[in-house]
């Protein structure tokens, strides 16, 4: 007797359901896809007891003769796909024709469709994969499928389900994932009879994307559109301020298609690299639009994962339009990108202790010639104008600057630098500051090969474990184009004979030891490059001016002059803020004027 056999239609069904639907979510995600495909403008979704006994979409799309609408619940049937190049060119969101006979299987099905041009809708029924009648009805166009308790005759699938509220949240996210890319459509998502959300179709990407992000978003999402052929990228990202937890407040799209991708993923962090903490995830919706036959949607049953035929342009090119984007969006020149604004808290009855010691020598006031600049410059651009016949427009001989501009008023703790600007108050970390001049300097000489180096008269030894040694060892080429030479010296000893300028006079070990160990737990799968840079971030931080470190005026004008030729001035490498803001309302209305 044979020992294989080809297995029943049903069971064939029910196998492929498990690989497709997972949970309620998965049925409203196959089947809000569908409408879209078909042209859909308005899509209603309805669901009772978190999807499990009860999931509806209705859609106003072009529908589906009698002969389409039988064919449609037959596995393998589509569309979408007539030969094998359409297989590496996939322009629609479904396209396996698998989805509907899959669902069929594992609920109890109902269909019913109308096209635009017939009379009379078609109604079929099926429970758990068995047809029970085709019949004509009373519809308007378009179509409304409807599954009623999932999984109901396959229980060991059944039990794993989570509570009503999970899986609603599951369902709320997948719609709210699939209408961020298509604010052109209406989204309408009821549970138990109520409304859960409602998204009116918009003209404006932008306002869907606030809607579902949150109004904490509102003024800082920043407009990308960048295109590096053959790869398009447009969308929306937050700055740097507007962070979450996880990863949940990322939504990327392929040619329209709500992804989740870690390729993509990492080349967003990666261009927020150094404005951002440590365990903190962007806001950002991205759009990646490139030719079909570039991209790979068919890598897994539920299409949320891709394969790019050329994932190295397409990383770079994410990586390339972050970066671009919060550079020319996020410079302290605009006021409208600042830094967060801090709110100062309501004033109490103690005023606080005034600081008698304060030295006026020693912080001193700006010279009066700073404060009057803008009106000499004016004074001497009238003086040395044309001919008022003359319309060509002299050059400003002073361009604005927005730091070297600020009036320096003082110090708080040693630590924050207090500036005055024409629109409020502005705090300035030195050492942040001063960490993220010293760490794009270092950029700059490693990239130049040109470090300006200081040789030890007496060199320097230090230990490492074995794991250290082997990953520290990869860098010693790097470290030698920053000026710090070192070399092995037997077993896992390393020998420093020459420093950066700037490290001259700072105690070495500790630093090399932090790098060691820095680079031993970050591992080098994200590029030796990386790992570099986090290398010079420490590097920077042990170079830098320190809190409760008292600076002169002279020190102060420097490291603002410094601070404007900053390519991201406004971010420590770390992610701190370098700088931020009270307002001028924001004053008066904590002193209630």
């Amino acid at each position: 007797m044979s020992k294989i056999k080809i297995l029943p239609e049903i069971i064939a069904n029910q196998i492929a359901a498990g690989e497709i639907i997972e949970r309620p979510a998965s049925v409203v995600k196959e089947l809000i896809e569908n409408s879209l495909d078909a042209g859909s403008t308005r899509i209603l979704v309805e669901v009772e007891k978190g999807g499990r006994a009860l999931i509806r979409v209705g859609d106003n799309g072009i529908g589906m003769s009698r002969d389409d609408a039988l064919l449609a619940l037959e596995r393998y049937a589509t569309s979408k796909i007539y030969d094998d190049t359409d297989l590496f060119a996939i322009s629609t969101l479904g396209f396996r024709g698998e989805a509907l006979p899959s669902i069929a299987s594992v609920t109890q099905f109902s269909l019913v469709t109308r096209e635009t041009h017939t009379a009379e809708a078609t109604a079929i029924r099926i429970n758990g994969g068995k047809l029970i009648d085709v019949s004509a009805a009373g519809a308007p166009a378009g179509t409304m499928i409807t599954a009623k308790n999932l999984f109901f005759n396959t229980p060991a699938r059944r039990k794993y389900l989570k509570t009503i509220p999970t899986e609603m949240g599951h369902i709320t996210d997948t719609v709210a994932s699939i209408a961020m890319g298509w604010p052109e459509v209406q989204f309408q998502l009821n549970h138990n009879g109520k409304s859960v959300k409602h998204w009116p179709s918009t003209d404006a990407s932008q306002s869907r994307a606030t809607a579902i992000l949150g109004s904490d978003v509102q003024d800082a999402l920043i407009a990308v559109k960048t295109e590096s052929d053959p790869v398009a990228i447009t969308g929306f990202i937050a700055s740097p301020q507007i962070t979450r937890r996880t990863a949940n407040g990322l939504y990327l799209y392929v040619n329209g298609r709500f992804i989740r991708d870690r390729m993509v993923r990492h080349a967003i962090l990666q261009g927020y690299a150094g404005r951002l903490m440590k365990g903190q995830f962007p806001v950002a919706v991205l759009f990646i639009t490139v030719p079909y036959d570039m991209v790979d949607i068919n890598v897994h049953p539920t299409k949320h994962e891709v394969r790019f035929a050329r994932p190295r342009m397409v990383h770079e090119a994410v990586v390339t339009s972050i970066t671009q984007t919060l550079r020319q969006s996020l410079h302290p020149g605009s006021l409208e990108n600042m830094p967060e604004e801090i709110t100062p808290p309501a004033p109490t009855s103690s005023i606080g202790e005034y600081r008698s010691d304060y030295n006026e020598n020693r912080i001193n006031k700006e010279p009066r010639e700073f404060q009057d600049k803008r009106d000499i410059t004016s004074a001497i651009s009238l003086e040395n104008s044309d001919d008022a016949s003359d319309t060509k427009e002299q050059p400003p001989l002073w361009k604005p600057k927005f730091f070297t501009d600020l009036r320096f008023i003082g110090e708080l703790h040693n630590t924050y630098l207090l500036c005055e600007s024409p629109d409020g108050l502005i705090l300035v970390d030195q050492h942040a500051a001063h960490e993220r001049i010293v760490f794009e300097q270092l950029k700059q000489k490693a990239d130049a090969s040109t470090p300006a180096t200081q040789k030890l008269l007496i060199p320097e030894t230090f230990d490492l474990n074995h794991r250290e040694a082997a990953a520290f060892e990869k860098l010693i080429p790097s470290f030698l184009m920053l000026g710090l030479e070192i070399e092995p010296f037997g077993g896992t000893t390393f020998v420093v004979k020459s420093v950066p300028a700037l490290l001259s006079g700072k105690e070495l070990k500790p630093l090399l030891m932090e790098i060691a160990s820095k680079v031993t737990s970050i591992g080098f799968s994200q590029g030796l490059a990386l790992a570099l840079d986090e290398c010079l971030i420490l590097i920077a931080c042990h170079s830098s001016l320190r809190a409760n470190q008292s600076v002169s005026y002279e020190q102060v004008k420097t490291l603002f002059h410094q601070m404007d030729t900053c390519d991201n001035p406004s971010f420590c490498p770390h992610g701190r803020p370098t700088w931020i803001k009270y307002s001028k309302d924001a004053v008066k209305k904590a002193f209630h004027r």
